[in-house]
C-alpha cells in the first residue's frame, strides 16, 4: 500500500571546487543552474523538472553525498510520515522551511545502512526551464552537453539491506522492482520504486555504511547516451564503463566521474513497473551479465570506487 510518497526530489553532493564541478553538472551534464544561497551552495534542474532544484553542490574537502529527498503528496501526508518513522523508532530531525531556498521544511532521518534521507512536501515550481507548461514547446534551444532531463536515481552501498528495505517498504511505502540473491537466500542487491520506474533509489551490499556509488540522470534515446559518450571524451572527463546495456532494469548506460570523484551515470529505457509484478531475481554468480549485460564481466572498478 503507497504511503504518499511520490518521487525522488534532490540529492546534495559534496565537491572539491565549485568551479570544476559547474563546468561539470552544468556545462558538460547540461543541468540548469537556477540559483546560488549565502553557504555557497549551487542548485540545478534537468530541463523536463517542475521543481526549483533537484541537485545541489557543496563545496567540501571530501566528496560524497550529504543526503537524497523524496517528495511527498502534500504537508499532511508529511505530518503523518513523521508520526510513521517516529512510531517506527527511527530519530527525526526537522529541517525548518528555506534552509534549502525555495523549499518547505523537510524531515531528515537516517536508514539502517548509514545514509542520510529526507521527506518533503513543498518545494517551489517554476516549470519545466525554457519552455513552461502551455502550449510548450518539443525542447529549449540554449540546452547544453548531455541535455540531462531528470535526476532520475541513486544507488548507495552500505551494510543492513534487509533493514533499510523494511522502512522503505513498511514505512515509506517502496516496492521491491528487482534484487539479487545468494545462493542461502541473501539479499545483496535491491531495487526499491515508488513509481512506475524501475527503481528511485538502490543498494548494494557493502561493509561499510553511508557510501555513495553514483546519482543517474535521464536522457531520452539511446543516441543520446552514445553522445554523451562522446562528450565524456571530447571533454577528458574521467570514464567509468559503457556504454553498454543493463541486465537488471535493461536501461541503456554510460558511468562516468566528476571532477571530484562522484560517479555519475546517464541512461535511457528501462523497465516499467506496477505494483502487482513481482520482484526480478537475478543469481549473484550472474552479477557480472545483470550489472553489464553486453560483455558479462564484472568492471573492478565499479564495484569498489566509492565516495
Amino acid at each position: 500500500m503507497k504511503k504518499g510518497v511520490i518521487r525522488p526530489g534532490h540529492v546534495q553532493l559534496r565537491v572539491m571546487n565549485m568551479n570544476d564541478a559547474l563546468a561539470h553538472y552544468r556545462d558538460l551534464l547540461g543541468l540548469i543552474e537556477t540559483d546560488r544561497d549565502d553557504q555557497g551552495r549551487v542548485y540545478l534542474k534537468g530541463w523536463t523538472e517542475v521543481d526549483q532544484f533537484s541537485v545541489v553542490l557543496r563545496e567540501a574537502d571530501e566528496p560524497g553525498m550529504d543526503f537524497m529527498a523524496f517528495k511527498v503528496l502534500d504537508e499532511a501526508t508529511l505530518d503523518r510520515l513523521h508520526r510513521d518513522l517516529l512510531a517506527y523508532g527511527v530519530a527525526v530531525e526537522d529541517i525548518p522551511e528555506g534552509e534549502l531556498k525555495g523549499c518547505g521544511r523537510r524531515l531528515r532521518f537516517t536508514a539502517p545502512t548509514g545514509h542520510a534521507f529526507e521527506l518533503f512536501a513543498t518545494k517551489a515550481q517554476p516549470g519545466r526551464y525554457g519552455i513552461g507548461n502551455h502550449n510548450p514547446e518539443a525542447w529549449p534551444r540554449d540546452l547544453k552537453g548531455m541535455k540531462a532531463q531528470r535526476f532520475d536515481h541513486c544507488l548507495l552501498y552500505g551494510d543492513d539491506l534487509d533493514g533499510t528495505f523494511r522502512l522503505f517498504h513498511e514505512v515509506l511505502g517502496f516496492d521491491l522492482c528487482e534484487q539479487v540473491l545468494t545462493p542461502d537466500g541473501e539479499r545483496v542487491a535491491q531495487f526499491l520504486t515508488v513509481s512506475m520506474k524501475s527503481h528511485d533509489v538502490a543498494f548494494i551490499k557493502h561493509a561499510e555504511k553511508n557510501k555513495f556509488h553514483h546519482a543517474s540522470f535521464f536522457l531520452e534515446t539511446w543516441e543520446d547516451v552514445l553522445r554523451a559518450g562522446d562528450l565524456i571524451s571530447m571533454t577528458n572527463t574521467s570514464i567509468d564503463i559503457g556504454p553498454t546495456r543493463h541486465g537488471i532494469t535493461h536501461g541503456q548506460t554510460i558511468y562516468f566521474f566528476d571532477p571530484s570523484g562522484n560517479r555519475n551515470e546517464v541512461f535511457c529505457g528501462g523497465d516499467a513497473f506496477y505494483p502487482d509484478h513481482p520482484p526480478i531475481t537475478w543469481d549473484a554468480d550472474k552479477l557480472g551479465k545483470a550489472i553489464f549485460y553486453h560483455d558479462r564481466q564484472l568492471n573492478e572498478r565499479f564495484l569498489t570506487v566509492l565516495t
